[in-house]
């Protein structure tokens, strides 16, 4: 019998082999089973007896292979249930040949859900086979339409499809689901530079940090980017659910919209990024695909917002813990917002800031430099005057603005194959090539700003996204003198 281990997005295949040998009756499970496997004896005995099928009063020795993997959860019932029906020739050895297995057992022999089960489909898919789950998992089994997966609700059932007395029925492709209206950005007054940066930051998938006194439109602005970006395709889609089915989360929010996180700034650096004895998934690598929203930056804790660094240039994170690893993808847009000053009034023209210069200086210390150096727009996101508010909206829609995004990304795909947020190495040179005007202006920023060679690189990726929205083939002057602009705390 086969079936999968969870292990991150990763599920290696196991083995179930099962041996009934003479001597005292007995019951023993080998390869590493932590307590819920080993709990398995009891629930398989109790299952096969209540279904009113013949428990062999052997000694009956389940291997679960590779002998070096650690074997967790209780996915593994149905498949040693299966192996004691075979080896006592309950069961036809042939039926079984080409699927694999998963699903807990209750005492009467009910099939229960398991948890994190997606990952294993996925690879299950890849390996050709077909799988048999539990029916409270039918929501995973539908997503892999394009392999045969047979939710069943109970063994007895199971048993007389694989004998041929019923006939196994498939898992159902997803009905398409209605998108909910996703938050308009043309209901935001003002405020033409953010709503610029936040289409440019679509566009390329660039990280976005907004800065503002309070009440300003920044979290209204960040809620209103998931509404611009392309649509989610399948693969992508897969991907996402792989890890809400991990975290344990509703898979029917990710089937048509890319993830949204927005985690509280008391998050703690596991919370983030993921992590625990049995590894799970964190808020980096929920947002994969998506956005990842950090309201109130400097005030997360400075080592939990360090924790980013990595999955910000590698787009995944690995977890070590002492007896295993577990690597998630963590390919994340990054959007950020702050106050200027505590009292959060700096630069207003009312003059309500009392913070000194010293208090200013420190609150913005608890951002590090090499986070702000992986950011690529800085932008202002100043107070709106009364009057615009009270005026009509004119500014454009999410669907006017995505139509643009979409435009822009297909042509960065069809030209590097990646959004211009990736390019890196020789391919950042061949297509964010500059002419001499624009390389003499670029080597005075860098030299003026004190700019790293990452910031240097990002932007010649964000100018290269500027020019896709101007649907140019060339990196211009104007490009590039916007892209430097956004590079405001650089100049402070």
């Amino acid at each position: 019998m086969l079936s999968r281990a969870p292990m991150g997005v990763l599920a290696p295949e196991v083995t179930v082999e099962v041996n009934l040998s003479g001597g005292h009756p007995g019951f023993s499970i080998v390869g590493l089973p932590e307590a819920a496997v080993r709990e398995s004896r009891d629930r398989v005995r109790a299952a096969l007896i209540n279904a009113r099928f013949e428990f062999p009063q052997r000694h009956i020795t389940v291997s679960l292979a590779p002998a070096d993997l650690p074997k967790e959860g209780s996915r593994f019932d149905l498949a040693i249930a299966l192996g004691i029906l075979i080896a006592s020739n309950q069961l036809p050895r042939q039926s079984l040949e080409q699927f694999e297995c998963y699903g807990e057992l209750g005492l009467s022999g009910r099939l229960r859900a398991v948890p994190g089960l997606l990952p294993a489909l996925i690879q299950t898919g890849h390996s050709g086979r077909r799988a048999i789950v539990p029916a409270a998992n039918a929501q995973d089994a539908a997503l892999m339409s394009d392999i045969p997966i047979f939710p069943v609700e109970h063994l007895l059932e199971l048993c007389a499809g694989l004998r041929g007395q019923v006939a196994l029925k498939a898992a159902l492709a997803p009905m398409d689901r209605h998108i909910g209206t996703m938050p308009e950005l043309g209901e935001v007054r003002g405020q033409a530079q953010a709503r610029r940066a936040l289409e440019i930051a679509a566009a390329g998938q660039h990280n976005l940090l907004m800065i503002g006194p309070p009440g300003t439109g920044k979290t209204m602005l960040a809620t209103r980017l998931p509404g611009i970006l392309p649509p989610i395709s399948r693969d992508e889609t897969l991907e996402v659910a792989s890890i809400a089915s991990l975290a344990g989360l509703d898979l029917g929010s990710v089937l048509h919209t890319r993830p949204f996180r927005a985690p509280h700034h008391s998050a703690s650096a596991v919370a983030l990024v993921g992590g625990g004895s049995v590894p799970r998934p964190g808020e980096v690598s929920l947002a994969h695909h998506g956005v990842l929203f950090l309201d109130e930056l400097p005030e997360f804790e400075r080592r939990v917002l360090e924790v980013l660094r990595e999955p910000m240039e590698s787009g995944r994170i690995l977890i070590s813990r002492a007896a295993r690893q577990a690597e998630f993808p963590a390919r994340f847009q990054l959007i950020a917002a702050m106050n200027p000053c505590p009292c959060g009034y700096a630069g207003d023209p009312g003059g309500r800031c009392r913070c000194g210069p010293d208090q200013v200086t420190r609150y913005r210390a608890r951002v590090s430099g090499p986070l702000l150096d992986r950011i690529d727009l800085h932008v202002d996101v100043p107070r709106v005057p009364a009057e615009m508010l009270r005026q009509a909206s004119v500014a454009e829609s999410s669907d006017t603005v995505r139509a643009r995004v979409i435009k822009a990304r297909d042509r960065q795909l069809a030209r590097q194959d990646c959004s211009n947020s990736r390019l890196d190495g020789s391919r950042l040179t061949r297509f964010c090539g500059l002419g001499e005007s624009s390389l003499r202006m670029l080597d005075r920023a860098v030299e003026q700003l004190g700019l790293s060679a990452r910031a240097h690189q990002r932007i010649l990726r964000v100018a290269r996204t500027i020019a896709d929205l101007a649907e140019s083939e060339a990196v211009s002057d104007d490009h590039l003198v916007e892209a430097i602009g956004y590079r405001k705390l650089d100049r402070r």
